[in-house]
């Protein structure tokens, strides 16, 4: 942690991890040369041993068939790939607030259960129903923000709507969609999409640096 910053900051390395890399960090304008892909594989490669690492010490001295994760390292794919396939667990649970933001969900968690004695209670038909406590809108709320904001619209028949979305996604444009209550973490999980055509090669780079706002070289 020596090196890092981002606990007691809002830069994530400071001067040690710059001094032993020998330069300081890429400016977020600025060109992403071979050293900065040569540090993001090191670091992921790294990454991924770690977590496997625990992940197998967890299953040897505890003995659990099912490992749940969270926090913000729970959103790296690789590694939890890695997990799946490499360690001895029948499946992984991923919660879908998996960020720093989640953190609320696991100290809330024990306050519900353990301090006020409420029971857990399984829900087999829908194990992600909890996914989905983000925000909800009504069809009121959507019109009176749309008319407000002078924004042209059009409303579409059931039988309409998929047709012309594909269409619409064939001419390469962009589309934002959310219905009907949003996810409660980072993850798009089906109610909250940017959507477009990914046999477009250029597609990820429009997305990236036109909508997101963020670098080319992520999914």
């Amino acid at each position: 942690m020596d090196y890092l910053n981002y606990t007691v900051g809002v830069t994530m390395t400071n001067h040690k991890f710059h001094n032993l890399f020998g330069e300081p960090p890429r400016q977020a304008e600025g060109k992403i040369t071979q050293r900065e892909l040569e540090l993001a594989s090191s670091i992921q490669k790294v990454t991924v041993e770690v977590v496997l690492r625990v992940a197998k010490t967890v299953k040897k001295e505890l003995g659990a068939e099912y490992l749940c994760l969270a926090g913000g390292v729970a959103l790296n794919c690789v590694a939890n790939g890695r997990i799946l396939r490499e360690s001895d667990f029948k499946d992984i649970k991923i919660q879908p607030a998996a960020a720093d933001a989640g953190g609320a969900v696991g100290a809330a968690l024990p306050i519900w259960h353990e301090y006020h004695a409420n029971p857990r209670i399984p829900t087999a038909s829908d194990h992600m129903k909890g996914s989905y406590r983000g925000p909800s809108f009504s069809e009121a709320e959507i019109l009176e923000y749309v008319n407000s904001a002078d924004i042209p619209y059009q409303r579409l028949a059931d039988s309409e709507f998929m047709p012309r979305l594909a269409n619409i996604l064939e001419q390469g444009n962009v589309v934002g969609w959310f219905s009907p209550q949003m996810e409660l973490g980072l993850c798009d999980l089906g109610s909250r999409w940017i959507i477009a055509d990914s046999r477009s090669p250029k597609m990820q780079s429009v997305m990236n640096l036109k909508i997101k706002y963020r670098e080319s070289f992520r999914p």
